[in-house]
C-alpha cells in the first residue's frame, strides 16, 4: 500500500487525514510527521513516503530540496507538496489551486483582484489571480514587500491607507487579524484565508470560506499523488 503524510510543525490537528480518508475510502495510508528539523521529516519521506504534504514552517525548506519544480511552485517559492517520481522529488504549489477552484466554484465572474498580505498564502493568491487572468493589487502591512513581490510577479501594489480608493470585483484577505478600517467591498467576491477566526464573513457579493481554499488545495493535491480523482462529495461531507 502507498503511504502518503504531511510534515510540519505543528502538524497535530491537522484536518489532513480525515480528508484523505474520505477522499479514497481509507485505501491509502496518511500519517502525520510533526518535528522541530526538517531534514529529519524529509529523510522520514524518502524512507517510508510516496509522498507528502508540506505545512508551515518547511515551505521554503522543501521548495530548496525537491529536484524539480511545477511552474506554480516556482513562482510562489514554495512546495507544499512532494511526490516521488521517476525523474526525482517533485514539488508543487496546490495552494494555487484551491484559489482558482475556489473562486471559479462561485461562478461569478472576477477581472480585478486585491490580495491583502503578502506571506505565503498571500503569495500563492496572487498567483491564482493572475491564472484567473486578473489584473492583481498588492497590500501588505510592510510596503516594502508588497512592492518587491509585484516587481517580482508583475502585478501592482497599494499600501493599506489607500484601499478605500480600489473597486476589485475578487479580494483574497491573508492577514490573520483585522486591518483597522478595511472597506466592504459590497461587489466583490471575497475569500479569508483564515477560517479558524474569520473578520470577513458575511462581507461582499459573496464571500468564501477559507475551508473552500483548504478543501480545493487539498482536492489538487490528493489527485497529485495518486493519480485517482479523490471523492470530492465525501470529503465536503466533513465540514457539513
Amino acid at each position: 500500500m502507498k503511504r502518503f503524510a504531511l510534515i510540519g510543525n505543528p502538524a497535530a490537528g491537522s484536518l489532513s487525514p480525515r480528508l484523505f480518508e474520505a477522499a479514497y475510502g481509507g485505501r491509502y495510508a496518511y500519517d502525520l510527521l510533526e518535528g522541530p528539523c526538517f531534514q529529519d521529516l524529509w529523510q522520514r519521506f524518502l524512507d517510508g513516503y510516496a509522498g507528502v504534504n508540506v505545512t508551515a514552517p518547511f515551505k521554503q525548506e522543501a521548495f530548496r530540496t525537491v529536484d524539480r519544480l511545477s511552474e506554480t511552485a516556482r513562482l510562489c517559492g514554495a512546495v507544499n507538496l512532494a511526490v516521488k517520481t521517476e525523474e526525482g522529488i517533485a514539488g508543487y504549489n496546490t495552494d494555487v489551486d484551491g484559489v482558482v477552484l475556489a473562486v471559479r466554484e462561485t461562478g461569478l465572474p472576477v477581472s480585478d483582484a486585491l490580495v491583502v498580505g503578502c506571506g505565503g498564502a498571500g503569495r500563492a493568491a496572487a498567483v491564482a489571480a493572475l491564472q484567473l487572468g486578473c489584473r492583481v493589487t498588492l497590500a501588505n502591512r510592510t510596503p516594502e514587500r508588497a512592492s518587491e513581490l509585484a516587481g517580482m510577479l508583475g502585478c501592482g501594489w497599494v499600501p493599506f491607507g489607500t484601499l478605500a480608493t480600489l473597486s476589485p470585483d475578487l479580494v483574497v484577505y491573508t492577514v490573520p487579524g483585522p486591518v483597522q478600517g478595511f472597506p466592504d467591498f459590497p461587489e466583490a467576491v471575497i475569500l479569508e484565508a483564515n477560517y479558524r477566526a474569520p473578520v470577513l464573513a458575511g462581507r461582499g457579493r459573496a464571500y468564501i470560506s477559507g475551508l473552500r481554499w483548504l478543501l480545493y488545495q487539498a482536492v489538487a493535491g490528493y489527485a497529485i499523488f495518486t493519480r485517482e480523482n479523490p471523492d470530492t462529495d465525501a470529503m465536503f461531507r466533513i465540514f457539513c
